[in-house]
This record gives structure tokens, sequence and C-alpha cells, in this order.
């Protein structure tokens, strides 16, 4: 089964991450097929290792294609690679917040993206540090894979790359990625500006949420499994996973302000104001907003609100349709029932039609 992204919900790149998508996702491709023209769907490409050029020099039309500053077009001119990875980064972070936020008034719909950028909202914190943290772990697993030039497995101990790959234990190099997407970025100093801070801040959250899902997994080597050798390497978790953890801190975000450190004369974000007038330092994992997100009930800049949207009747249609109520109507839907295993290896089943109720919200 396959599994596509509608093409007409691209949008530009922000604070220097790739958010458009040119390319989008599909399933599974096989070496058999046409080799890809850079038009259909982006796919987790075998990787070559790194005496191979994937695909001749097709990257270099990808990399000018893509939304991307002139110094972050000349290191993916550099990087073969480098181009499938950040269309595979757009892929992870566009699936995964329009799963997080499937139930939500703000669906992480393409609808006023740019708008919702160039404020401080929390769903603009999200998005940054959804699409850090997808650049993070596509980046980690390009390597492990091979189909980066300049990086490959991570520091196992007492293995050549090359038997690490035929062994299947290569290591998910995120002590690259981390490294490569702050250069990306180009990550240098702190800002004084409370924007750029703030931005900096979340997409450090999306980074750290990818280690925090790193972990050593081990293989027995001998005898009958004997386990006489045992192989350790680091893995990085599903990125659902990390997608979930992100969803979390989106629900417990902080609102921050910013404060001027007596002692360096330096600007500096501080959460509430409580108990005196600076407010405690927000945590390095939380994510932090600006101020306050519109309701995304009706159409604005920022959403095409809600009218219109699927809903559950018990769980999510109150808040989805925001008092509005929601319409009900029948759909009918097909599926697979009855199914018998015939001898041998074949199951056969009958075609049922389901009479279903569908929910949407009204529009006034």
């Amino acid at each position: 089964m396959k599994s596509s992204v509608d093409p007409s919900s691209c949008a530009p790149g922000f604070r220097g991450l790739p958010v458009r998508c040119d390319f989008l996702p599909s399933a599974s491709f096989s070496p058999t097929q046409q080799p890809i023209s850079g038009r259909e769907p982006l796919v987790f490409l075998p990787g070559p290792f790194a005496n191979e050029a994937p695909n001749g020099k097709l990257y270099l039309k990808q990399c000018e294609q893509m939304t991307l500053t002139r110094r972050q077009k000349r290191m993916c001119r550099r990087e073969p690679g480098l181009a499938e990875t950040l269309r595979e980064s757009v892929r992870l972070s566009l699936l995964e917040c329009r799963y997080q936020f499937r139930n939500e008034r703000w669906n992480c719909s393409m609808d006023g993206r740019a708008s919702l950028l160039k404020r401080g909202f929390k769903e603009t914190a999200f998005l940054l540090a959804v699409s850090s943290a997808a650049l993070t772990h596509a980046l980690a697993k390009a390597c492990s894979s091979g189909r980066m030039e300049r990086c490959t497995c991570d520091d196992s101990p007492g293995l050549q790359h090359r038997e690490a790959w035929q062994w299947g234990v290569c290591g998910d190099n995120l002590k690259y990625s981390t490294k490569f997407l702050k250069k990306f970025l180009g990550q240098k100093r702190v800002s004084k500006d409370l924007r750029a801070q703030i931005d900096a801040h979340n997409i450090n959250v999306g980074t750290r949420a990818v280690k925090s899902g790193l972990k050593t997994t081990c293989k027995c080597h001998g005898v009958s499994g004997s386990c006489a050798v045992r192989t350790c390497w680091k893995q990085l978790s599903p990125f659902h996973d990390t997608g979930n953890l992100l969803k979390y801190r989106y629900d417990t975000a902080v609102r921050v302000h910013s404060i001027t450190n007596a002692a360096t004369g330096e600007t500096e974000l501080a959460g509430p104001r409580r108990y005196s007038n600076t407010g405690p330092r927000p945590r390095p994992t939380e994510l932090v907003f600006l101020e306050e997100s519109p309701s995304f009930c009706r159409p604005s800049r920022y959403s095409p609100g809600t009218a219109g949207r699927t809903c559950s009747k018990d769980t999510s249609c109150s808040s989805l349709c925001c008092g509005r109520g929601y319409n009900t109507a029948l759909r009918l839907t097909t599926l697979s029932c009855h199914c018998q295993v015939r001898w041998c290896c074949h199951v056969e089943c009958e075609t049922c039609v389901r009479e279903e109720e569908v929910y949407t919200c009204k529009k006034h």
C-alpha cells in the first residue's frame, strides 16, 4: 500500500529548516523500476556506499529546487546524499505533524503556514522542533545506511564500517548529524533578538528529543547463537516515538518573556512571573512560545478553520466544531469478511458492504 501526501500541501522553508516538499513520499522503490526523474514521490532509496554517486548528477538539480539559503545549497551540492536526506526529513516531519494534530483544531495544515511561522505561537514552536528532529533523525539514518559520502556508522569499537554493514550493526550516527545540523542552520552564537532565541531554543528541543531515543542494541555471534561474541551499536527509536514526545512538549509548552541578565547585560528567556519579576528560565527540554495562539475555529491567515472537518461524535466533535455543531451523513464502505484459509497457503475472502455514520463540523 502506498503512502502519499497531497502535492498542494507544500510550503517554503523557515528559519533555515527545509520544509518545502517538492518531492513527496511513497512506500517502496525497487531497483528494477525506472530511475527516478526528480518529480516522482520521495522514497528511502537503497543506500550506495561512499564511493558511489547516487543517480548521477540528479542531486544537483534537487538542491536547486529546494528552498534553501545560498550557503545551504553549496553544502547540498558538495554532499550527493544530502538532497535525498533533506527530502526524507520533510516527509518525516510533515506526516508526523499531521498525525499528532489529527484531532486538534489546528491539524498541521499547510494553508496559512507562512503567516503562522512569522508568529510566536505554540504551533510555531512545534513546527521548528519537529523539523529539526526529523532532519537530525534522517541524517543519522542516512549515515548508517551509507547514503552520505562524508559520514558513516557511529564509532562502533572494533568494527570496520564495511563489516558493520555486512553484519547489519551499523549504528545511527547521531554525533555527526547533530554537528552537521548546527553547521547547516548556521547556529554559532546566541542572538540578542528574543524571537531568534526562542526559535533556537525550540530547534534544540527537537534535537534533544531525538537524542533521548538513542538506545544501545546488541547482536550475538557464535555457534548456534551462543553469544560467544557480542556486538553492540547505537540505534535511534522510531521517529513516531520522537513525535509523541514532542506532542507532549507542545501540550506542556511554557510562555516566555525576555529579561536582562544584570551580571552580563545579555538578554535571556524567562518563564511565567509567579513569585518574582524574572521567573524561572525554561528547561532545555521545554518548548517555549511568545504569544497565545488563535482559536483556529474560523478561516484566517493562519489556518482554514475547522468547517467540514471529520470528527468523532464521542471524543472530538465538541472541541473541533467550536460549538457550531456537526452534520451526520451515512457512508457505504467495503471491507474483506468471512475469510477462509484454503489449502495450501491461500486466503479467500468475501467483500462486505457496511454502512457507517460520518460526522463533519458545520460552517455556521
